[in-house]
């Protein structure tokens, strides 16, 4: 008897198959039912399974790698809003020495008046 190839079947057929696998208690009956071999069976689920567990290893490092790149951009907005605030301390202390400069309180002015 020669052994039927994966592609003989559908995927569709193939994961009903393996969900009556799951909740099956007589594999034989089940197979005879489906008219395909036990082994087929058994060979699908432990290929589902293994699909399963790359998924979950692969959706872990996805999260992995997109916490730390939620770190980083913390990190980054955190240090532009330290220099944010550096830089306003500085404008404003730019501002009160014109200030003070000028005399009057008034704001300097870069223009000269013809008067």
């Amino acid at each position: 008897m020669t052994k039927p190839k994966l592609w003989r079947y559908p995927e569709a057929f193939r994961i009903r198959a393996i969900d009556q696998f799951s909740r099956c208690e007589n594999v034989g009956f089940l197979a005879k039912e489906l008219g395909i071999p036990r082994q087929t069976l058994y060979r699908w689920h432990e290929q589902s399974e293994r699909a399963k567990f790359v998924e979950q290893v692969e959706e872990k490092s996805r999260q992995s790698r997109l916490r730390k790149e939620i770190g980083d951009l913390k990190r980054l907005v955190a240090d532009q809003a330290l220099e944010v605030d550096f830089f306003k301390g500085a404008l404003q202390k730019i501002e009160a020495r014109l200030r003070g400069s000028s005399g009057a309180g008034e704001p300097a002015s870069t223009t000269t008046s013809g008067t």
